[in-house]
């Protein structure tokens, strides 16, 4: 790399608007929603769909919400000739749906563009011509008055095409290609020329798509480009203003939605931002960005793991686990203090009277997405207390107390240091069943009991327990039923423990679910140990608690 990149590169000029309003205003509505999955995205992929990929991508397309769709290039070839003349033919779209193809601006290409289309009951032609500088020079050697003329040719040749086939409802689309690195006189010049030869009306407005082809400057210089454009434009009222973002700076989201601000009624883009080069404008990413400010999308993303298995089938491309709103693992959280604090967000939503939202670190409800919160807190060395214990309520139902769950995180934090990797939640569940000797054989298991009240109030323990496998009757007395098996393993065993703690829930809602009881225990040497016990009864699961601690102790 340069050290004084300046000598190759220059800084992009600034739009002269200084009253611009955009900075004020916010996002209140949704745009009109263009998808160019099945034409820009399809000829970014390295295997183009073929006709089954395209059927099951134009489904998913309808299914998520979107009206108007790009559905090809039919002059590129047969395969997307047939594939558009077929939707068409096929009745496979809905009446509310719009779909539309590009041309470029030569006539054979134009007219074949129109009979793909042929007995649509509506349809966008959408033109285009490069207009930039670089374009002009580089590519084309040609003058401005040359390229104005490409694009006034194209719009005439739209007009007549149109005509031929009156039954369908056209609309048009003309795009100064390279907008945003091109002089933006030049390009209203261009757009008003296109105006005078298709004569949109308010009714029929013409659509004028002004793209970043190649993302070259900052978006804020975008949104200028879009408000200068939308104040200059003639007939505004004629006119849907739509974006179409690239995302070579790695901005294309941001971009749009501050082109939105600027005054655009349209946004063209590909879900999850597949495109040329970096990519398009992710439209699932501009539609939940203003669900989670309160404005309805219009676009339905409830089951965003089957949209994503649809698309990563098409487009035989991965999307990322980091990626926006879609990733495997963007509600997930490794760290503890992460876990901590959404877990403590989860427990106040729970308890708030209202429904907003307000979980740190979750912008969004995964639930509204179909993704489940079993997955929000995930366990590995970098975790702490409060994500195993949330693993452990989420699989098993458990809620361990607080000193408790320090007391375990040891435990875990071990398996993880060994391990070297993400514990699951069958791994927690393994540890905390040795830890706490819920699993069997262990030194004392109890076999049966029966608890009754002495006259003068005492509470009286009389059972089987199992030690080392061998059955002994055992009694003993206290004030309540933990105290008497305390006395009872003390009397029969030698074994003392007081309880320092204790702590009992239900695990689930309803009858019939089963209890958990947690005894924190001390000794005579200042050793803590914990126990849980778990049972349907929770008289019985305080007593295996008991139990769980003095097999603790032994261990």
């Amino acid at each position: 790399m340069l050290r004084n990149p300046s000598t190759k590169y220059r800084p992009f000029p600034q739009v002269n608007l200084p009253d611009r309003q955009w900075p004020s205003r916010t996002i209140t509505q949704a745009p009109r929603w263009l998808s160019t999955d099945m034409r820009d995205g399809n000829q970014a992929l390295i295997d183009p769909m073929d006709a089954e990929k395209k059927t099951r991508f134009f489904d998913l397309l309808l299914k998520v919400g979107i009206k108007e769709i790009e559905v090809g290039f039919p002059s590129a070839g047969a395969t997307e000739f047939d594939f558009i003349s077929g939707l068409v033919t096929s009745g496979r779209i809905p009446d509310d749906v719009t779909i539309q193809v590009l041309t470029q601006s030569r006539e054979d290409l134009i007219r074949t563009s129109f009979d793909s289309l042929r007995g649509a009951k509506t349809a966008i032609v959408h033109l285009y011509n490069a207009v930039s500088p670089a374009w002009r020079k580089i590519v084309f050697q040609m003058e401005q008055a040359d390229v104005k003329q490409i694009a006034i040719a194209g719009a005439k040749i739209m007009r007549d095409e149109a005509a031929k086939q009156p039954n369908t409802d056209w609309r048009f689309e003309y795009s100064p290609e390279t907008f945003s690195t091109a002089e933006l006189d030049f390009s209203l010049e261009c757009c008003a020329a296109v105006m005078d030869v298709l004569k949109p009306t308010v009714d029929k407005p013409i659509i004028f798509n002004l793209p970043a082809t190649v993302e070259a400057a900052t978006p804020n210089i975008y949104a200028d480009q879009i408000e200068y454009f939308c104040r200059n434009v003639p007939n505004r009222e004629a006119v849907i203003v739509s974006l179409h973002a690239h995302n070579d700076r790695g901005t294309g989201v941001a971009a749009t939605e501050l082109g939105l601000m600027a005054g655009a009624d349209r946004v063209e883009g590909c879900l999850f931002g597949n495109g040329e080069r970096t990519g398009n404008c992710d439209l699932v990413t501009v539609a939940l960005n203003m669900y989670t400010q309160g404005v309805d999308p219009g676009l339905d993303f409830s089951d965003i793991d089957e949209v994503i298995k649809t698309v990563e089938y098409c487009n035989q491309l991965p999307v990322h686990p980091r990626h926006p709103y879609a990733g495997e693992l963007v509600f997930t959280a490794f760290s503890g203090s992460h876990q901590d604090a959404i877990k403590k967000g989860f427990a106040a939503q729970e308890a708030r009277n209202d429904d907003l939202w307000e979980v740190p670190y979750l912008p969004i409800d995964p639930a509204d997405l179909g993704r489940s919160y079993e997955a929000v807190i995930r366990v590995n060395s970098q975790s702490g207390k409060g994500g195993f214990a949330w693993v452990l309520e989420q699989d098993q139902g458990l809620k361990l107390p607080k000193k408790m769950q320090a007391h375990f995180s040891r435990h875990v934090q071990q398996l993880a240091d060994e391990t070297g990797r993400e514990l699951h939640a069958g791994d927690i569940w393994s540890v905390f069943q040795r830890v706490y000797c819920l699993n069997t054989p262990q030194h004392f298991q109890l076999l049966d009991y029966e608890e009754t009240r002495a006259a003068n109030g005492e509470r009286i323990f009389a059972g089987k327990i199992a030690v080392d496998g061998q059955e002994k009757s055992v009694s003993g007395r206290g004030n309540g039923l933990i105290s008497s098996v305390v006395s009872t393993l003390r009397d029969s065993f030698g074994l003392t423990l007081d309880i320092a703690d204790y702590s009992e829930h239900a695990m689930g809602q309803g009858s019939g679910v089963a209890a958990a009881a947690y005894v924190e225990c001390t000794t005579d040497d200042g050793k803590t140990v914990w126990g849980v016990g778990i049972d349907e009864d929770v008289a019985t699961a305080s007593v295996r608690a008991v139990l769980s601690a003095a097999n603790a102790l032994m261990n």
